[in-house]
């Protein structure tokens, strides 16, 4: 690779796709199909929750922050990828490529500690069924939003700082958008103990989430086992099906992309699994959330109802 002088470095260049080359019609296609799915499926279920009183609860509170947090999430990855495949791409200046990679953490991050504060709401909505609408009040289910938005706001805000302090020798990102690792490949120093910084950030961010959402479905599975009823357990457990299959695939992503080790000669793996979380994961949300959520499913046919008789 050939050395660049740092002070010369303003912008950078995303490479994209390059192994391949020979299919990028046919990925442009594909991304593009599911980020449009993605948009139009996550807009379906933030304005079926705002317009059906049946579904003006916590659980969906948090899923219509979560739905809004994921597209924007896809809006600063996806279209800039998109480009890329079509031959459109243009260098992104390093003020972009900082603002492209602070979205990109918030928004990460937050998403990481909603699915924990739903995970928290579903253990209240079994195990305290009772008290349900007093503990997870408005004023509850503010905080904890504000708590996951403040959260990735804090880490993005530290990471930005830690990586563009750094000089840069190279300009081409082994990436097709600004993720941290390939950008600190890019700089003259030795990124040693900024490497150790961020897979630490990265375990805290990742696993603190996890873990507390799996200790919190601990009480929840003993408390649907102690159930009497069969119909009575299948429903119990219907209302957290949703939140597990998101939660499961969502972390088991994150885990893999930021908490394995790095190689150098693992690229293409690198790039297919960053796929899997900016464009696969973004639209499990609105899949999971209509096909297999009853209550979304009987909104979504109330409201067509009412448009057919209107």
């Amino acid at each position: 690779m050939k050395t660049e002088n740092h002070t010369g470095v303003r912008e950078f260049i995303f490479q994209g796709f390059t192994s391949f080359h020979e299919h990028k019609l046919t990925l442009f296609v594909v991304f593009l199909t599911l980020y449009l799915l993605t948009l139009s499926g996550n807009v379906i279920i933030v304005t079926i929750i705002s317009i059906d009183r049946h579904l003006h609860t916590p659980m969906y509170f948090f899923l219509t922050v979560l739905s809004t947090s994921e597209t924007l999430y896809t809006l600063v990855i996806v279209p800039r990828m998109l480009s890329s495949l079509a031959g459109l791409s243009q260098p992104i200046s390093l003020a972009g490529c900082a603002t492209q990679m602070f979205f990109f953490i918030t928004l990460a991050i937050n998403n990481c500690f909603l699915l924990t504060a739903m995970g928290y709401d579903r253990y209240v909505a079994i195990c305290n069924p009772l008290r349900y609408m007093i503990i997870m009040n408005k004023r509850v289910c503010a905080q904890l939003v504000w708590g996951a938005g403040s959260i990735g706001l804090f880490v993005a805000t530290i990471q930005i700082s830690s990586v563009f302090r750094l000089s840069f020798c190279y300009r081409k990102v082994a990436h097709y958008f600004c993720d941290i690792r390939p950008v600190m490949k890019l700089s003259c120093a030795n990124t040693t103990i900024h490497d150790i910084i961020n897979f630490l950030v990265s375990s805290l961010v990742i696993v603190v989430p996890m873990v507390l959402v799996f200790i919190s479905y601990i009480p929840i599975i003993s408390t649907i086992l102690k159930i009497a009823s069969a119909e009575g357990r299948k429903k119990a457990f219907a209302t957290c099906a949703s939140h597990l299959t998101v939660v499961i695939v969502h972390y088991g992503c994150a885990s893999i992309a930021y908490l394995k080790p790095k190689s150098e000669n693992m690229r293409d793996q690198d790039q297919l699994i960053s796929v899997t979380y900016t464009v696969f994961t973004p639209l499990l949300n609105p899949v999971v959330y209509t096909l297999r959520n009853k209550e979304v499913k009987d909104a979504l046919c109330r409201a067509i109802g009412k448009k057919t008789l209107a």
